[in-house]
């Protein structure tokens, strides 16, 4: 192409096409970097925001923990003995334990709703599937978060001030397959030494569960837990820092 042809415009119909082709490329490569940044953002927001519900509701956290001493809760399943023994003695003790381990959790209940309702997208749905996320995923919530607080060798589940049960008085209350899957997944969850912005991003990803009994939007929970899914994907992806 001549000096000519650049400085009066007469360009060759391929060699526009060309330019065109590359500035189109370079245009849809800025976009996807664009995108791809944006993203990243929404993730570390995401992350941002449930990091810090977790830290302000959870009872568990590093800090909260942090030399807390651990003590036999103050019931004992020869305490509630009744006169006489027998079937009766059972079903006294079955009681009063659930009425003392409800006492226990009862704080953390109220702490996990408040950390249900800052997890985007949490207010928006129906207040009915809310409370079914809440009531069918808190437990599972709780044991996570307690899980840590569980020695490799222990037999025990411990509370936020430290009072603990052992797996006898556990048993009491639950049969003993319930039992065994609980410790099971104490023991899992402990496996993967999460840290607490990941198990705070478990967590929201425990509770935005679409298969729960009675749901009406799964498609929105799924969309949430999605989106959740992903920014645990990345945080645990992470490098350690150095």
């Amino acid at each position: 192409m001549s000096r000519d042809s650049v400085r009066y415009g007469r360009v060759p119909k391929r060699t526009r096409e060309r330019m065109e082709e590359t500035r189109v490329a370079q245009s849809e490569n800025d976009q996807s970097i664009r995108d791809m940044e944006s993203k990243e953002l929404a993730i570390y927001d995401l992350t941002l925001t449930v990091t810090q519900a977790h830290h302000v509701n959870c009872d568990y956290t590093d800090m909260r923990t942090r030399g807390l001493v651990k003590k036999p809760a103050i019931f004992s399943l020869n305490d509630f003995q009744s006169e006489g023994g027998g079937p009766d003695s059972v079903e006294h003790q079955k009681i009063v334990m659930w009425q003392h381990f409800a006492t226990f959790l009862t704080p953390s209940i109220q702490r996990i709703v408040e950390f249900a309702k800052k997890i985007p997208g949490f207010s928006e749905l129906t207040q009915d599937d809310q409370l079914r996320l809440i009531k069918n995923g808190f437990f599972e919530v709780w044991i996570m978060h307690a899980a840590k607080l569980t020695g490799p060798a222990e037999n025990t589940i411990t509370f936020y001030d430290g009072s603990y049960i052992t797996r006898q008085q556990i048993e009491l209350m639950f049969d003993y397959e319930f039992v065994l899957a609980l410790f099971n997944f104490v023991t899992s969850i402990n496996s993967l030494d999460l840290n607490d912005s990941e198990i705070g991003l478990f967590s929201s990803v425990i509770l935005l569960t679409s298969e729960r009994v009675g749901i009406y939007d799964h498609k929105a929970i799924d969309h949430i837990q999605e989106r959740l899914i992903e920014a645990l994907k990345v945080q645990i992806t992470k490098p350690p820092p150095r």
